[in-house]
């Protein structure tokens, strides 16, 4: 085995290694298949809600490749490369049009696949994105639409004989292919990249982009150079990522594989490379192709597609707030903290929530939205995953979940307390004020009330008294004595300082059952 093909001594764990890194500059671009979200495909009428249906069940003479079958445009997959584009900042020409890629394999049937090259929809944009090392910005060379393929199958029939299947539901399907720059420099910014890209395409609501459903593929083009020159390397294609862990870990091992096999004196080739999740290695699949391989020419059954000015106006016009723009909103209006922002503004459940409790409730201190929000808010939205995020925040409306707060932050309810009201008000869709009074949950503040309860707990626990006196760590647990007591409803704070306070007022010999 050689070098080239032969994994380094260090299994990749999302990270080369620093050595490596000191000499060796990576050089990583990325392409992105991403299925649009439409009713119907490319270039037919047929369905593309074809998951679970059966196999080729959705197909018609055009997705089929039969002869003389003519394609028509989806308009809906044009808006959706459109807005793409106009959201990553691209330029969009006054005229596109689509051309035919050609090569043989079994799920084309036509031999070729209609897509767009030297004209697609969009073209040089950008995207900026956090990593531990600061804010990464990475252009974006074009955003293109074209058909997907079938989906081939490969099984054991009855007989045990290996054969393979081709299932034609999802040929046609709308695919957009976004590719960037050669302007990654390593595997984190790689995995950060194709998350923000996935956040972007959902927010603006062109797909669902699900990386474990197929919905959006990560390939990425990895080559690297020596520190300080300008040439590229060779370039090896790697896929089958099919998560962004596997994506930070297939281009951190396919580095130092390529800086292993360069300076063992080998000459590295350009392949195409599967990643083994399995067993943490990329693996030869077939030699590379370039672009002129496919002997790509203008699709003479479709004409050019003219963009009207105003059709794209309106497009931009309807973008939503993007997600970059909304964790600056959060960050720099709100006063959240960078990782706040990010943590909410990642999941839509979350970040509707928020905005519903800021609406209802501005004067509430946004840390502490922004706590109940990525806290016990997002552990009941887990709970009730089969419910949509909207629908979720319609039972647990703004008002309310600012009801909810407001109590916490004014020492009216525990916190604990306040988990079981909101688990209470999104079951059942209660008043948050019902539930608190059915169950009592009046928080305990009042301090006279407050040391009772402590001073016999205190006398409950001689023991814990002596390890105090003796300089051990016992305050925690009193405290948790004096909450147990009170059914979780005193206020933890009080509560703490009143035990530290009578502990240290005890007499030497600490109370006794004279005391109590």
């Amino acid at each position: 085995m050689s070098t080239a093909d032969r994994p380094p001594d260090r299994v990749a764990d999302g990270a080369a290694g620093s050595d490596v890194l000191d000499r060796w500059e990576p050089v990583i671009g990325i392409e992105v298949h991403c299925q649009l979200r439409t009713e119907s495909k490319m270039f037919c009428g047929c369905s593309a809600a074809y998951d679970g249906a059966p196999p080729n069940s959705h197909t018609c003479p055009v997705c089929l490749g039969l002869p003389g079958a003519l394609p028509t445009i989806n308009r809906r997959a044009v808006e959706g490369v459109l807005a793409t584009g106009a959201a990553i900042g691209a330029s969009t020409p006054d005229a596109t049009r689509w051309d035919r890629k050609n090569y043989f394999y079994p799920d084309l049937p036509k031999g070729y696949q209609i897509s767009q090259y030297e004209l697609p929809l969009a073209a040089h944009g950008s995207l900026t994105f956090d990593t531990s090392g600061g804010p990464v910005t990475i252009g974006v060379t074009r955003a293109h639409l074209e058909e997907d393929t079938a989906k081939l199958i490969h099984e054991t029939d009855d007989d045990g004989r290996r054969v393979s299947l081709v299932d034609f539901n999802r040929s046609g399907a709308p695919l957009m292919e976004i590719v960037t720059d050669p302007d990654i420099r390593s595997a984190e910014q790689a995995r950060r990249y194709a998350e923000e890209l996935q956040l972007l395409l959902r927010a603006i609501d062109v797909s669902d982009a699900d990386m474990e459903h197929g919905q959006m593929r990560v390939e990425a083009n990895v080559s690297l150079r020596r520190r300080g020159t300008e040439p590229f390397g060779t370039r090896v294609e790697v896929k089958n990522m099919n998560s962004f862990r596997s994506v930070e870990r297939a281009i951190a091992f396919e580095i130092e594989r390529q800086a292993a096999a360069i300076e063992a004196g080998e000459t590295l080739t350009q392949d195409t490379r599967g990643w083994d999740d399995t067993r943490g290695v990329t693996y030869v699949m077939r030699s590379k192709e370039d672009s002129h391989d496919y002997r790509y020419f203008p699709e003479p059954d479709l004409p050019p597609l003219r963009v009207d000015p105003a059709w794209l106006g309106s497009i931009r016009a309807a973008l939503p707030e993007l997600p970059a723009a909304r964790r600056a909103r959060y960050v720099e209006g709100a006063g959240l903290s960078s990782y706040d922002a990010a943590v909410i503004v990642a999941d839509p459940a979350m970040s509707a929530a928020f905005e519903a409790i800021r609406a209802a409730g501005p004067d509430l201190p946004p840390k502490e939205v922004a706590n109940l929000v990525s806290g016990d808010y997002a552990r009941a939205a887990k709970a009730t995953a089969g419910r949509s995020a909207d629908g979720l925040v319609g039972r647990s409306a703004g008002p309310e979940l600012a009801d909810l707060v407001r109590r916490v932050v004014s020492g009216d309810l525990s916190r604990a307390n306040a988990r079981e009201v909101l688990d209470e008000h999104i079951a059942s869709g209660r008043a948050v004020a019902a539930i608190v009074e059915e169950r009592g949950f009046r928080q305990i503040s009042d301090s006279a009330e407050l040391d009772g309860i402590v001073a016999t707990v205190i006398a409950d626990h001689p023991k814990a008294v002596a390890d105090y006196r003796a300089g051990k760590p016992t305050i925690g647990f009193l405290v948790g004595q004096v909450m147990k007591a009170t059914g979780g409803r005193a206020n933890a704070g009080l509560v703490q300082s009143a035990v530290r306070s009578q502990l240290d007022r005890l007499p030497a010999e600490g109370p006794g059952p004279a005391d109590r």
